[in-house]
């Protein structure tokens, strides 16, 4: 995982609504599963992994309290640059990358 990732993962669980779900994968390769104990203390998200944005995206939803919430890629007018948004918001939230998109949208969420 690149820095940058690394990076959002951290702010990702620091979020009031973040909480591991059984299918994520942390950072190195291990799955989460419905028998797991205990997260150790550090363990990151991996967010190149499409099962753990799915989860993900169940948080965001959850926390927003709102089922419609997604994450759309779009190209610009020259098609050159490729940003994300969350839809189904009051507010408008846009990203250079999806996992960023995703750690916006859950940071911006309102505390429960």
């Amino acid at each position: 995982m690149t820095p940058e990732l690394e990076a959002l993962a951290r702010r990702a669980v620091a979020c009031t609504g973040w909480k591991w779900m059984p299918g994520m994968r942390v950072l190195g390769g291990d799955r989460i599963t419905e028998h797991t104990l205990a997260i150790e203390h550090g363990c990151l998200p991996d967010l190149t992994d499409a099962a753990t944005l799915g989860c993900f995206l169940a948080l965001i939803r959850a926390a927003w309290g709102n089922p419609c919430i997604a994450i759309r890629g779009w190209r610009d007018e020259d098609m050159d640059d490729l940003y994300y948004e969350v839809v189904g918001l009051d507010e408008e939230l846009t990203a250079d990358a999806e996992a960023e998109a995703y750690v916006l949208a859950l940071e911006k969420a309102p505390c429960p």
